[in-house]
């Protein structure tokens, strides 16, 4: 593929190129920091211990990056909408790009509903008599609105819903940091100090084991930064937006995970840390912020929503380029006039599997 070909305004699929590298560092971003930081990271402390718990953030951090250093040189050369798989086809062979493609928009198809699903219980802390479907089908439909109007709406959206789960983590870190110090003007507590990272069983408290056994969880935190290859074939001059895009996006990830694990172990206990609340609830009441299980809420519910808008993006463009490639019915293939994939179409093709 040519550099005149890559720059062309619309992708070969009919999608418009609009995406900018803001668009793609938010969508990144937004694809990654969701329950795997808000309510697992709990977990990883409480089984890895403080120091194991940063420590696993690290090795994931590695990991991201040097998949995402990877992908983003395809990506550059095969610019395709929804089509990692392609990769696999290429280098791997037919099956190996089927099995990935499908596998792929299963997880993302199955995790939507759970999206859903948890926002509308969520919702219910404030709104106890309306019933966790009614909040499920408001925000599938209001998702499906703005991924159906065109690729630069949903990523302006995505933009703002993942600036403000951003606003939260950094919240987390300049307010618990300051506590760490000693400069917190909401209570009259001295500074907390890092002594959790030194616990009467040693820096390991569960053992260098501890730090394995929750490498998957740190993987599955990290999960969604993959979302800017799927969004390839939407960026503008994706040779230049792209590299530029995932290397923001994996040093942001890194510095918002390790420095929020890094906070949350110096002010939680692990003996107490777990998925019952969310760390960021637990910290916020610590520093003494008021109505911090409320604010915390909200900024999950958008988490969730954010994830999903991610994940419908991911299912659509999936299908469509699966579609065009005759692994799915063609009706899927079909754009709207506004270069996008035509939700119509997707809707009544899917009865057709």
């Amino acid at each position: 593929m040519t550099a005149d070909q890559i720059q062309t305004e619309d992708s070969p699929s009919g999608l418009r190129r609009t995406m900018e590298s803001r668009h793609l560092v938010m969508i990144a971003l937004g694809g990654v920091i969701g329950s795997g930081l808000f309510v697992s990271s709990g977990y990883t402390i409480s089984q890895a211990g403080p120091l194991g718990a940063v420590i696993a953030y690290g090795i994931g951090a590695i990991v991201a990056y040097l998949v995402m250093s990877c992908l983003g040189e395809l990506a550059v050369v095969y610019p395709v909408a929804g089509g990692f798989h392609v990769y696999a086809t290429r280098n791997l062979g037919p099956a190996w790009g089927f099995a990935t493609a499908w596998l792929y928009w299963m997880c993302w198809a199955v995790a939507l509903g759970s999206e859903f699903t948890a926002s509308g219980i969520l919702m219910q802390r404030w709104f106890p008599s309306v019933p966790v479907w009614v909040w499920c089908l408001v925000f599938a439909a209001v998702l499906f609105t703005v991924n159906a109007i065109s690729s630069r709406v949903f990523g302006e959206t995505e933009f703002w819903l993942s600036l403000i789960k951003v606003v939260a983590v950094l919240a987390l870190i300049i307010v618990g940091g300051a506590a760490i110090i000693g400069i917190n003007p909401l209570t009259d507590s001295g500074a907390l100090g890092l002594s959790n990272f030194n616990t009467s069983e040693g820096f390991f408290p569960t053992g260098l084991g501890g730090v394995f056994t929750t490498i998957l969880a740190v993987f599955y935190a990290f999960s969604g930064t993959e979302l800017i290859g799927v969004a390839a074939g939407e960026a503008k001059n994706p040779e230049k937006v792209i590299p530029r895009a995932i290397h923001t996006a994996v040093i942001r990830l890194t510095v918002f995970f390790i420095g929020a694990i890094f906070v949350i172990s110096a002010i939680i206990s692990y003996e107490t840390a777990g998925t019952d609340e969310s760390p960021f609830v637990t910290v916020f009441d610590v520093v003494g912020l008021p109505a911090a299980a409320d604010i915390t809420n909200s900024v999950i519910i958008t988490a969730l929503l954010s994830a999903g808008n991610s994940g419908l993006f991911s299912c659509a463009r999936m299908l469509h380029c699966l579609a065009a490639e005759g692994r799915a019915s063609k009706i899927l293939a079909h754009t709207a006039r506004r270069g996008t994939v035509d939700f119509s179409a997707v809707r009544d093709g899917i009865p057709a599997f």
